[in-house]
């Protein structure tokens, strides 16, 4: 082996240990036994003259240190690979691991059949699948691929618009004819509120009124940790939830949700997919995100 190709392959173990934060998670990942993890990272930790990972009797955290070079690591193993598809041809079939994430529901509802379809037109690629209500940093969690839902802060990452949400109140029939169709925000203090802890902990829903912001505070009789349950409480009619738009849409297609104070609906947040920008792309990041962009693009849900 040369010192060039040693220099990649202690990088590679590294990326696969910071990844899954355990030498053992990284030799599975590798194919390779503990021990010889363990030697690598010391070889490369020896090569640079500084701490790279803090290892305890459970975890391995990365050293600031080792954060900065980790990054770098992942990017030259990524332009490696690129260079390498590059030189096999434009039309080779992708290979390889792919990384993506999205929020939980999108992800279950949108994404995941998506990825599945992926899978089965490239047998030869393998996809982890990171479903999280949260921002996640692509780079420093070894993600390719992410899904967002709102404005874009983050100008280092490729987006591509794939359509909107809206932020909306949905009952259950039943609950309605029980207990009546608020008519404005205001009336909301009347009823049962449901609320999603997964989304916001804030009693204030914010709504949206002529180009003005209506905002009212809510006292929720039920709170959920995920929107799932949340659903699920309106859906048995227990009283009025707040969901973003594709949340819902199939259940107002079977009716067991309807739509409240649509002429108080916030204005449409944009969903994107959004990529580390490569010099050229792999195959494998330009497949999926082919694929994943055409199918969100054509899903009236997400576009209406």
């Amino acid at each position: 082996m040369t010192p060039a190709m040693d220099r990649l392959h202690l990088m590679t173990v590294l990326v696969a240990v910071g990844d899954e934060q355990s030498f053992a998670g990284g030799a599975r990942r590798l194919g390779m036994s503990p021990p010889a993890v363990t030697r690598a990272i010391a070889a490369l930790e020896e090569r640079l003259g500084v701490k790279l990972l803090d290892r305890t009797t459970r975890h391995v955290r990365v050293t600031e240190a080792g954060r900065r070079y980790l990054d770098d690591a992942r990017r030259i193993i990524a332009e490696v690979d690129e260079a390498d598809e590059a030189a096999a041809g434009t039309n080779a079939e992708p290979r390889g691991h792919l990384a993506v994430t999205a929020p939980v529901l999108f992800g279950k509802l949108y994404v995941m059949p998506g990825i599945v379809d992926y899978l089965a037109r490239y047998p030869a690629m393998e996809v982890s699948a990171l479903l999280v209500d949260r921002v996640t940093n692509l780079l420093e969690e070894g993600l390719d691929v992410g899904v967002r839902i709102g404005e874009l802060p983050d100008s280092s990452m490729q987006a591509i618009g794939v359509g909107r949400v809206r932020r909306m109140v949905y009952a259950a029939p039943a609950y309605l004819e029980r207990h009546g169709v608020p008519h404005s925000p205001a009336e909301l203090a009347r009823h049962t509120v449901i609320l999603a802890s997964s989304v916001s902990m804030s009693p204030e829903w914010k709504f949206g009124r002529q180009g003005q912001t209506v905002s009212v505070r809510v006292k929720p009789r039920l709170v959920v940790s995920t929107n799932d349950g949340a659903i699920e409480a309106a859906v048995l009619g227990l009283g009025i939830t707040r969901l973003m738009s594709y949340q819902a849409a199939r259940h107002v297609e079977t009716g067991q949700l309807v739509p409240l104070l649509r002429d108080y609906e916030p204005e449409a947040v944009p969903i994107s997919v959004v990529h580390r920008d490569g010099r050229r792309g792999s195959a494998r990041l330009r497949s999926f995100i082919d694929l994943i962009v055409a199918r969100l693009r054509a899903d009236q849900a997400l576009n209406g």
